[in-house]
């Protein structure tokens, strides 16, 4: 899909106006983290540091006027700092619930992969289930509710690989990666004096979110559009570079993001191109090669790449 067309719902263009006073040269970023919002899911972004990811989680925060927590994992994190812990107050006898910052709207759980997988899971059921269990006490979690996960690549000294049932938690994974020479000297010249976000004023409010969230779920899908994601994770079950395929949980996140993409352009309907177009960043980072094809220096993105060639889209005249 060209990127031409890049928003036009007026209910979200403001939001990724505030967004690009901010982080320069970074809509398509901006637009696909709106995405993953929308469409109640949580993104993960993996790229080297210093390139604006915690930046746009805290940026997205501020323009939604959202209660923005951020969690700093670190090798001795333990699960109890991110979901919080039971203390015993002896003045009333009883104990007391002191809920840790995965109770917040925006979460900015920064550099996730430093930390070991016992901590890294304390998230699954709050990603999952918008609720978290301490103590036998379960706790409902924000609503809105959204992760936004950075990492480091795994190949950096100190990291974790995320578990795959962490990976399958999040809707979209994106890479930020480097600026451009010209939008290095814009970013310069916008930070010389005052850093842009402190200027950022809020232009839509939790409920007004929620309103929105509530529009993408009546998007409408037509059947065969649903076909062409269901032809896309069969295949990647089927191929032969494959160890584990997409999961229907994948199958569900795509026709999510798909909805979300067309209501971002101001749409009520999903065309087969905007599944053809989120589609690496919501199947690559689901799927596990086999030993054979990560030896041959094989990605997912290429397995992914491949099969959009191999699978045609389907085409109705009602879509245009």
């Amino acid at each position: 899909m060209s990127q031409q067309t890049f928003l036009y719902n007026p209910k979200v263009n403001k939001v990724l106006k505030n967004i690009k006073k901010v982080m320069i040269g970074k809509e398509k970023e901006a637009t696909l983290s709106l995405v993953a919002l929308l469409a109640e899911g949580h993104v993960l972004l993996e790229d080297v540091p210093g390139v604006g990811k915690t930046m746009l989680v805290r940026t997205l925060a501020k323009s939604l006027d959202c209660e923005f927590k951020r969690i700093q994992f670190t090798p001795d994190l333990l699960p109890s700092d991110v979901t919080g812990v039971s203390i015993y107050n002896p003045k009333e006898m009883e104990f007391e619930f002191r809920g840790g910052p995965i109770l917040g709207d925006i979460v900015l759980a920064d550099e996730i992969n430093r930390t070991s997988p016992k901590t890294q899971s304390s998230l699954l059921e709050a990603m999952e289930e918008m609720s978290v269990t301490v103590d036998g006490m379960t706790i409902q979690l924000n609503s809105p509710f959204f992760v936004m996960a950075t990492q480091n690549p795994i190949e950096y000294e100190g990291t974790y690989p995320l578990p795959e049932a962490q990976l399958d938690r999040f809707i979209l994974k994106l890479k930020m990666g480097y600026p451009t020479p010209t939008e290095e000297l814009e970013m310069l010249e916008n930070t010389s004096k005052d850093h842009p976000i402190k200027s950022i004023e809020a232009v839509m409010n939790k409920e007004e979110l929620m309103d929105v969230q509530r529009e993408v779920r009546e998007v409408f899908i037509e059947k065969n559009v649903l076909h062409y994601i269901i032809q896309l994770v069969t295949a990647t079950r089927d191929h032969p570079s494959v160890y584990l395929g997409v999961s229907p949980r994948g199958s569900i996140a795509l026709m999510k993001a798909a909805k979300a993409f067309a209501f971002i352009h101001d749409r009520d309907y999903v065309l087969p191109d905007d599944v053809k177009y989120l589609a690496p960043y919501v199947l690559a980072h689901r799927i596990i090669l086999n030993s054979e094809a990560k030896f041959e220096g094989t990605t997912t993105e290429t397995i992914i790449a491949e099969l959009l060639k191999e699978i045609s889209i389907p085409v109705r005249k009602e879509y245009f």
